[in-house]
């Protein structure tokens, strides 16, 4: 039986499929109910009991190479049907959909680029972080009533230790406590507040925020720093404004505005007539804060700031609704290009 196995095998190598009517001639006459592998199959039955181990084992690979056979032959014969519909220059041409950045991402790489140019490096640390990087290394006590200006998502794990990060400051915690003076970085990131979802909020936002300690940095090193980046960003034309406000880990503290550059300053309905459009907060490093993370708050100095990237983007781009930037909608993603 194994010769017959063996002289099949043989003339599978001589068999010429290149049609439908063949390739069909050649299933019935080795695959069908009355073929030759169904008679091979009654044949082994009768086979010894100590020969059906080795026969059996050519059995099933002659079958797998008549199903082989089968299967290239035909994959073979539709290859160059598909090569000539590939070359119809008369098929109507398929438009491709070409992908775009996020305006989120767009602007976030524009605003780090700026800070780039005069020496800031980027710094990132966790979403998911514990009291004291997110809290208390900022000045916040435990009792503080600053705390309840940022409700936040705490985590179900005891005494509520940990938090989804409500601002990227606490990646300038982790910056302080492991640089070397003096420090110029920037930070960039999601964070997450416990916020009603509106066109004006949404429980998921961005920030940059950025640091700079040395000796004898003072608010005119703040304004100045803050003066090139508006204009960076919204044009030469910009002015800023610095007014007093308060932050637990800055002080003294203050908001920024930039004139709006629909009206030059006149006013209209996007700065509400009065010529002038909130952008970030920023303030001189609390010494508090300084010490808390291991540094010479005699010796050293340092201002920062922060700023929400959903903000600026409303600016730049004139976008009215904060849920546009996370809903998918293609219809606005793509109106953003590089």
């Amino acid at each position: 039986m194994l010769k017959k196995i063996d002289r099949i095998r043989l003339e599978l190598a001589n068999e010429v499929l290149n049609s439908s009517a063949s390739r069909e001639d050649y299933r019935v006459r080795y695959l069908g109910s009355k073929g030759l592998l169904k008679e091979l199959y009654q044949e082994f039955k009768s086979v010894a009991s100590e020969e059906k181990r080795e026969i059996g084992l050519a059995l099933n690979q002659l079958k797998q190479a008549i199903e082989e056979r089968l299967e290239t032959a035909g994959t073979n014969d539709e290859a160059p049907k598909q090569q000539k519909e590939i070359n119809d220059v008369t098929r109507p041409a398929s438009t491709e959909t070409v992908g775009t950045l996020h305006p989120l991402h767009l602007i976030t790489q524009e605003i780090i680029s700026i800070f780039e140019r005069i020496g800031f490096t980027q710094s990132e640390g966790p979403e998911i972080e514990d009291d004291w990087h997110n809290f208390s290394a900022l000045n916040f006590p435990a009792d503080h009533p600053a705390r309840d200006m940022q409700d936040t998502f705490f985590l179900d794990t005891p005494f509520n230790q940990f938090s989804l990060r409500t601002h990227t400051s606490s990646v300038q915690v982790r910056v302080m406590e492991s640089s070397t003076m003096p420090v110029r970085t920037i930070s960039a990131g999601r964070v997450y507040r416990n916020e009603a979802i509106s066109a004006r909020a949404h429980c998921f936002f961005h920030q940059i925020e950025g640091l700079y300690i040395d000796e004898e940095v003072t608010m005119a090193d703040l304004k100045q720093t803050l003066d090139y980046f508006a204009k960076a960003l919204f044009g030469p034309e910009v002015h800023i404004r610095l007014r007093p406000s308060y932050f637990p880990f800055t002080e003294p503290s203050a908001e920024v505005d930039v004139s709006c550059s629909l009206c030059q300053g006149s006013g209209c309905n996007v700065c509400k007539y009065t010529g002038w459009l909130e952008i970030l907060g920023c303030g001189m490093v609390d010494p508090n804060v300084l010490s808390s993370c291991g540094i010479d708050a005699k010796k050293y100095t340092g201002f920062a700031f922060g700023m929400g990237v959903e903000r600026i983007a409303q600016l730049k781009y004139r976008v009215n609704d904060l849920r546009l930037y996370s809903e998918n909608d293609l219809r606005f993603l793509q109106q953003f290009h590089l």
